[in-house]
């Protein structure tokens, strides 16, 4: 598949250090490792990322602006968001979930780290291709 960036912020190399927490292929793009944490991640068409919680004492949680193509946010127990273009999704520290691309369709979104005291990200279980395969 012969990608280009689809959106404003250039797409990045192979996320390959991530790349065992992710179903299919996406691509990394750090715009800030300081002050505040802001990458740029795309994801090819089916790609989404595992089950996740990002923990921490203080503060924390992440927040996706979403910038090109169609994809998914989903929290545990809870039905599946669409996201296009211009939506934000807060995620509270805390919360199990996940988010992609959708079946037929690049997906790229701006990851912003809330700050956070004694922040990690605690990398689950793969999203089910059954689960997956029920969205619309």
């Amino acid at each position: 598949m012969q990608l280009r960036n689809i959106g404003v912020f250039p797409m990045g190399e192979k996320n390959e250090a991530y790349a065992k927490y992710f179903k299919g292929q996406s691509y990394l793009n750090m715009l800030s490792t300081e002050q505040v944490v802001i990458g740029n991640v795309t994801f090819e068409p089916g790609c989404r990322n595992n089950w996740h919680i990002h923990h921490a004492k203080f503060g924390g949680g992440q927040i996706l602006l979403v910038t090109a193509g169609r994809g998914y946010y989903q929290e545990w127990g809870k039905p599946a968001r669409k996201l296009v273009a211009g939506d934000v999704v807060n995620i509270p520290a805390g919360v199990k979930h996940w988010h992609g691309a959708a079946k037929d369709s690049l997906f790229a979104h701006l990851a912003v780290e809330v700050p956070a005291e004694d922040g990690h990200t605690e990398w689950l279980e793969p999203v089910s291709d059954e689960n997956y395969g029920s969205l619309a």
